[in-house]
């Protein structure tokens, strides 16, 4: 059964008749030609289709695009202020922070969405003081933070600076 819905991509609302269930991945890049998200497992265990939903990150791929009518959707596509990039985008092309580029999206999507939850005082599964006013970030503690996304390049080693640099 197909659904008249409208999608909020980047500022830019969308007006779509699409399958009940559709994926808000598949309805991103099928439909609307965005191709940051990558669709790398299909089942939520790699993050390379990593948006920010009302600004928190989520899985794409795992969303059914019909229960996000109207929600905030931002695809790296939307991260960069016109010619300007986005300063974790900078940062990851400073850093050498990828190498085939397939996850970079998906990594810095979620390396955003995760810098919003340390600023909101989120404590990780290694966080030292869980009732912390301020989070810091360690290595470790990026690198947790950052599990659901993988690389199979392995450019781990400079992703983790390169949000760190931001971080500051």
């Amino acid at each position: 059964m197909d659904l008249e819905i409208t999608l909020q991509v980047n500022g830019t609302a969308h007006r779509l008749s699409i399958d009940t269930r559709t994926t808000l991945l598949d309805a991103l890049r099928e439909r609307l030609s965005y191709t940051g998200p990558k669709k790398g497992c299909d089942h939520g265990q790699c993050g390379a289709c990593t948006i920010l939903l009302n600004g928190k990150r989520i899985n794409s791929c795992l969303a059914l695009a019909v229960a996000h009518q109207d929600a905030e959707i931002v695809t790296i596509e939307g991260l960069a202020e016109g010619e300007n990039p986005h300063p974790l985008q900078r940062a990851f092309v400073a850093h050498d922070a990828f190498q085939c580029g397939y996850c970079t999206p998906g990594q810095i999507c979620s390396a955003l969405g995760m810098l919003g939850e340390v600023e909101a005082g989120w404590p990780s599964a290694v966080s030292p003081d869980l009732n912390a006013e301020q989070m810091s970030l360690s290595d470790d503690e990026i690198r947790e933070r950052m599990s659901g996304n993988l690389c199979r390049c392995g450019a781990y080693a400079n992703i983790v600076p390169a949000i760190k640099e931001v971080a500051r």
